[in-house]
């Protein structure tokens, strides 16, 4: 068996057992990057960086179809282009928060806490990357916490 055989035969069992096809993780990382754009916390910081936003959709999706389906579409360094971002714990709850709110939006539960699942163990990788990258080792449970001058986090405007 070829490998391009052995890869899609893994990908139909993949899509088989999960009920996540390539439509619903376009669906959802197009909808997960919509709210993105318009947060006022993470929107910024993806604004600063991300020019053409339909070549970074069309890579996103190819990341989560590897991630979820085992497509092997993506190929690319992800924790490289994150290590010098602006943030800490307090951007990837908002993250993950964001996306289990988009995820449970758009897919079906089983399929969402499949989703979700892989996305936290990919923020926890990438705050873990991004503390190493900045000389603070993370022990089990441990966050990232950065001083507020080395991050990216707008002061909230109090209500009238």
């Amino acid at each position: 068996m070829s490998e391009i055989d052995r890869r899609a035969r893994i990908v139909a069992e993949r899509v088989k057992e999960t009920g996540i096809d390539e439509a619903m993780i376009e669906r959802l990382v197009r909808a997960f990057y919509a709210r993105i754009q318009t947060h006022d916390v993470l929107g910024p910081i993806f604004a600063a960086r991300i020019d053409d936003w339909e070549l970074h959709i069309t890579r996103l999706c190819a990341f989560w179809s590897s991630v979820a389906l085992g497509t092997g579409a993506y190929s690319g360094s992800p924790m490289r282009k994150h290590l010098n971002l602006p943030v800490d714990g307090r951007h990837f709850d908002l993250w993950i928060g964001l996306f289990l709110q988009t995820a449970r939006d758009i897919c079906p539960a089983a399929q969402a806490d499949y989703l979700v699942a892989r996305a936290k163990r990919i923020a926890e990788s990438l705050e873990m990357a991004i503390a190493v990258e900045n000389g603070v080792m993370l022990f089990n449970g441990d966050r990232l916490k950065r001083p507020d001058a080395d991050v990216f986090f707008p002061a909230v405007q109090p209500i009238d």
